[in-house]
């Protein structure tokens, strides 16, 4: 009977040292997957955007320019008269450098895919030839083929203006040399050539050798209960539920206008594979603005993109953009099979005019008829024969509706 109460106690510091045991290997276990978790991402904190990068990079950028290395339109006011002035690094991520600045006091913001200059491909003609020696039509056909080979788009000299200034004169080769760095960048190529063709894409207001500066408007958010900060656009007016409701309404008639603009307007359809708030931004006077086209595609780009092997359907999506895979070839289509239009029915309308688990954002007029119509154009199918017609018939529908309802509010003030 004495050892009972010894086998007992020999039974507590048994568990006791198992119970410990297991802490300390629980805690090991977090310990190495919390430093594997850091070297896998140990890039999001090593990319971390602070205001000392910000410095940094725009330091250099304007030691270059010093140096006769670079040249642009806003250099002299970054670098010597001191009317651009730093504000804030926003993004220092996988190779995307953008800074806030304010600029004769207007917001902008400044953005290059690298860091330095020196990154960018070198122009190994300027090495060969003393200055001002290389031909204009030489230079154009430079960026025609650039253009070409970013975009898929075949320009005529007379269609690269916006991408060369001509300005000759002592600093031709940091013209040329900077014009060089800003053609290896997608994006300036395709705001520089829509700058006088849409309203809906972000506007260019200069440029320092390899960073380029945009027009500042604030993105919109998934998170976001209207998805868009109608309150910083427009005023916080904004906060009654009819004002809010009138500037959705204008800003999906918007959206619209911009899909058929940008189907219709241009030598080749342009097909948006990136679609959600964060992408597009909305002037004061409610106008979609696409801030960000990685995403973006001009018909015979889109082409070789989709046109991939393939062993079943899945194998042919982009993004939001999809096309058919054939078995018999085992080849996806070169033809997109959804559409811009199905894709923002989808991804923003829904939000705004479909009732979620939590009931409507807000209530429209026509809210029945809008729900009906928006969830018919989400779901317009594959192309085909009569895609086409169905996509036109749903653009009306939704173009009438948001006007009747434009109507109802105007009549009920």
């Amino acid at each position: 009977m004495r050892g009972i109460p010894g086998w007992r106690r020999l039974r507590l510091a048994g568990w006791r040292r198992c119970t410990l045991a297991f802490l300390l290997a629980w805690a090991a276990g977090w310990v190495v997957l919390s430093a594997l978790l850091l070297l896998l991402h140990g890039s999001a904190f090593s990319e971390r955007c602070t205001d000392e990068d910000g410095h940094r990079i725009l330091a250099r950028l304007c030691l270059d320019y010093s140096s006769g290395a670079l040249t642009g339109d806003l250099c002299e006011d970054l670098c010597v008269a001191q009317k651009l002035v730093y504000k804030h690094c926003l993004y220092y991520d996988r190779g995307k450098k953008v800074i806030q600045a304010d600029w004769r006091g207007q917001p902008i913001i400044l953005k290059s895919k690298k860091e330095i200059f020196s990154s960018y491909q070198h122009l190994s003609m300027l090495d060969e030839v003393e200055t001002q020696d290389i031909p204009e039509r030489e230079i154009l056909l430079m960026v025609a083929l650039e253009v070409k080979n970013v975009l898929g788009l075949e320009l005529s000299n007379n269609s690269t203006g916006p991408l060369w200034t001509r300005r000759k004169g002592p600093h031709w080769k940091a013209q040329v040399a900077s014009m060089w760095s800003l053609l290896q960048q997608e994006e300036y190529i395709f705001f520089s050539l829509l700058q006088d063709f849409s309203k809906h894409v972000l506007r260019i207001i200069g440029s320092c050798g390899h960073f380029y500066a945009v027009e500042y408007l604030t993105a919109g958010h998934a998170w976001h209960k209207t998805l868009f900060p109608l309150e910083n656009i427009v005023g916080p007016s904004l906060a009654g539920r009819r004002s809010r409701v009138k500037a959705i309404i204008d800003i999906a008639l918007s959206f619209l206008d911009m899909v058929q603009h940008f189907d219709n307007d241009f030598s080749h359809r342009l097909h948006l594979c990136d679609i959600k708030p964060e992408n597009f931004a909305i002037r004061h006077d409610l106008t979609v603005v696409a801030i960000d086209v990685d995403m973006a595609f001009f018909e015979p780009k889109m082409r070789d993109i989709l046109e991939q092997n393939c062993t079943g359907d899945e194998d042919c999506n982009f993004f939001d953009c999809f096309s058919k895979c054939n078995l018999k070839i085992r080849r996806c289509g070169a033809q997109r099979a959804n559409n811009n239009l199905q894709v923002i029915c989808d991804k923003i309308f829904r939000r705004w005019f479909s009732p979620s688990l939590r009931g409507p954002l807000v209530s429209f007029p026509l809210q029945p008829q809008l729900q009906k119509a928006v969830q018919e154009c989400a779901e317009l199918g594959h192309v085909d024969a009569t895609m086409h017609q169905r996509t036109l018939k749903s653009l009306i529908e939704l173009y009438h509706l948001l006007r009747v309802s434009q109507q109802e509010l105007q009549r009920v003030e």
